[in-house]
């Protein structure tokens, strides 16, 4: 713009700038320089070179840079003689309108290429990570009851998939337990209601084969009584074991001492048969007795214990059953310990199934009801019951409550 002021308001020296420009400017496409005079009110009174419609945006005191469509302009302010004048220059900025276009088309096509790229890379992951939890899906959709001894394969997953499919067949491990103890307790139960029904029918059909005596028939009928006896005792337990299976909201909870219910299990046992002995060792107490409360329901925990001690003494060579009673932390442990028969190793993981019972134990009497009602109570309460046994050498049940305050 100094060139172009040097040009248009000293005619003397326009070739000479002619030629600065030549020699020394670069020369820009579509260059052009323009002159504006205008009196003291702005008002244009000639111009050279210049498109009036721009007039608005040009600064008359001093200098000015605008765009106009691809034209960029630049103005100066010179006085000369008492004349206003502005005079400027404007040529085509090829890095705007070339370069500047290429690049938003190039980076209008790298977007396009990206968000195709990224889609195809998610497509891709989405497989990969995908088909092995579908392939899982179908595997597990594959296993219903009738085929319950099947299981995921887990090498065949990494990661975090491998734990699921370890979880996966845990459960199926237990639903499988669950299902055949649920066949083996039908099959149990059966047989066990069947026995003494038999045995009524049985006794009632001889008594009516033939006349008998009043003495053969009231043998037949005290016959009779002994066995609906028995049936009845085995079907309260079945429906006492199947109650105590659930928790019932309605079950009345309140803190009680566990010694106390200890003891008062002891003297349900005893009345039972007097001959049973039950050695008790209290040396573990704690000094504090708020560590001995649970909140249960006291005859049900009775009930619990009043079963495993009753087996304890009936399993026992010298009918003697010791416990030990004590207190840790935020629980309460029970030990009942006999030296008894035992259990065989192999028929352990059998003990809770219903009417289940040792092939050691023909000659006692029993039900096989006893242990599995008193684990679903002692569940009922928020507790674990463990059992241990040696044949010939005993049998120790653990027991452990959490305590009623928290300490």
């Amino acid at each position: 713009r100094n060139i172009a002021a040097e040009k248009f308001l000293n005619s003397k020296s326009a070739t000479q700038t002619d030629q600065w420009s030549l020699d020394f400017i670069e020369n820009l496409n579509n260059q052009h320089e323009f002159l504006v005079e205008f009196d003291s009110k702005g008002n244009i009174l000639r111009s050279q070179g210049f498109h009036n419609e721009l007039w608005d945006k040009i600064n008359r005191k001093g200098s000015s840079n605008f765009k106009s469509g691809n034209q960029f302009y630049s103005t100066k302010y010179f006085s000369q003689n008492g004349r206003h004048y502005i005079v400027g220059a404007s040529a085509e900025n090829y890095f705007y309108t070339h370069h500047l276009a290429y690049l938003r088309n190039l980076l209008i096509i790298s977007l396009i290429l990206g968000i195709l790229f990224i889609f195809v890379v998610s497509v891709f992951m989405k497989r990969s990570f995908l088909k092995p939890i579908l392939t899982m899906m179908k595997e597990v959709q594959e296993i219903g009851s009738e085929n319950l001894y099947k299981r995921l394969d887990e090498d065949k997953y990494k990661g975090e998939l491998h734990g699921l499919a370890l979880t996966f067949n845990r459960m199926l491990t237990r639903l499988e337990t669950s299902f055949e103890t649920q066949k083996n307790f039908i099959s149990n139960a059966s047989h066990e209601l069947n026995t003494p029904l038999t045995s009524i029918i049985g006794q009632a059909d001889l008594a009516l084969s033939k006349e008998r005596t009043t003495a053969e028939y009231q043998r037949t009928l005290f016959k009779i009584i002994e066995s609906a006896e028995h049936l009845e005792k085995k079907t309260k337990a079945l429906l006492l074991l199947a109650r105590t299976g659930f928790v019932n909201n309605a079950t009345a909870f309140s803190p009680v001492r566990i010694d106390q219910i200890v003891m008062d299990a002891e003297l349900t046992v005893k009345a039972i048969n007097d001959k049973f002995k039950i050695i008790t060792d209290f040396s573990l107490l704690p000094d504090d007795s708020m560590r001995l409360k649970v909140n249960g329901n006291a005859i049900l925990l009775q009930l619990a214990l009043s079963n495993i001690i009753s087996n304890a003494c009936k399993y026992s060579s010298d009918r003697t059953a010791y416990i030990a009673l004590g207190a840790l932390d935020n629980k309460v442990f029970i030990l009942i310990k006999d030296k008894g028969i035992g259990i065989p190793s192999r028929e352990l993981d059998h003990i809770y199934d219903p009417y289940f019972r040792a092939s050691n134990t023909s000659g006692i009497d029993g039900y096989g009801i006893g242990l599995p009602l008193a684990r679903n109570i002692i569940k009922l309460h928020g507790g674990t019951l463990k059992v241990n046994s040696v044949v010939s050498e005993g049998t120790t049940v653990e027991i452990e409550l959490p305590t009623y305050l928290r300490f």
